[in-house]
């Protein structure tokens, strides 16, 4: 064999090698025994936006302004040819020069040769940017899931436990519970979406039908936080059941009367001023004990820190519900 024939066997060879290199998808490098850059593939020269001639013979830990000079994966790359060891997936983020913010898996191993004595590193770097911010948002989803979840069964629990038994059947405490809790549900979701809620809306859902048909509603557009959407619906509920089963909602005629307005407070705080009013309904007295429902009436009231008066007018229930917004 003639030294021009080596020659082009030699130059054949490298011509396939780097094609090989090329082929493969993720950015690749080679370096030598110096830890310089012999080779690098296409995709680590678009992935990273640099030049391979401003790369090739440069120290692998000098690119990039030494992103990649890293006390711990030196000490890794630096035992790979030593100790025949490899580099398995160590985690690099970087703002990079010319791509930003990214995060890469880092890969490096000796270059397999037929004599087995070779000083190469193949390193590769696998990108896991999108992957990563996805993880996180997975596991923030999951968290954020787990935490409504143990809200919701803990309010859920709470009403279970402090609806009344004494005097009602199994199946009026059944009723009770369910209404609770249909209405508990429905302002999760208003809730859940993260927006305001408009407070009308959030009435007229808390009344149930066919009460609402019989809600007359007066006062200006005022939207509500997703924090307060519950507590709110709670209370307009449980007058609204209240209503149904001992007032205006009990007969035909009657029909329920809701004003707000807005109005300034003190350390510049607004509030919602409410004022619920039955007519036409049964004579209504004051109640012999608190019940649960005029505890949770004042008692989520004073939670948002707002207040309540119940007034038992002959005529029908009176309500003023003032509450921060």
């Amino acid at each position: 064999m003639i030294l021009e024939d080596l020659y082009r066997l030699l130059k054949s060879g490298h011509v396939l090698a780097q094609g090989i290199v090329d082929t493969m998808t993720q950015p690749t490098i080679v370096l030598d025994h110096n830890l310089c850059v012999t080779t690098a593939n296409n995709a680590f020269v678009r992935t990273f936006e640099v030049e391979r001639d401003d790369i090739l013979g440069q120290n692998f830990f000098d690119l990039g302004n030494g992103q990649w000079d890293i006390a711990e994966l030196r000490h890794l790359i630096g035992s790979v040819i030593p100790k025949a060891a490899a580099v398995i997936g160590f985690e690099v983020v970087h703002n990079f020069p010319a791509i930003g913010q990214r995060t890469f898996l880092v890969d490096a191993r000796r270059l397999i040769h037929p004599d087995n004595n070779s000083t190469n590193i193949l390193i590769l770097f696998d990108d896991v940017t999108e992957r990563r911010r996805h993880d996180a948002e997975r596991d923030f989803i999951i968290a954020e899931t787990r935490h409504r979840l143990r809200n919701l069964l803990a309010v859920i629990r709470a009403i279970a436990m402090q609806t009344e038994t004494e005097d009602r059947t199994a199946t009026e405490y059944r009723d009770i519970l369910l209404g609770r809790l249909e209405v508990t549900l429905r302002a999760q979701e208003l809730a859940a979406t993260g927006e305001a809620t408009d407070f009308e809306v959030l009435l007229r859902q808390s009344v149930s039908e066919p009460g609402a048909q019989r809600l007359h509603c007066d006062g200006p557009t005022v939207t509500l936080a997703s924090s307060k959407v519950l507590a709110i619906s709670m209370i307009f509920h449980e007058l609204g059941t209240n209503a149904a089963k001992y007032g205006a909602l009990s007969v035909p005629d009657g029909e329920i009367h809701v004003t707000w307005a807005l109005e300034a407070g003190a350390r510049d705080r607004t509030y919602l001023v409410c004022n619920w009013r039955e007519k036409n309904g049964l004579p209504v007295t004051p109640p012999k004990r608190r019940g649960y429902g005029t505890e949770l009436i004042e008692g989520t009231s004073a939670h948002l820190g707002g207040k309540v008066e119940l007034k038992y007018d002959p005529g029908g229930l009176a309500a003023m519900i003032k509450i921060p917004v």
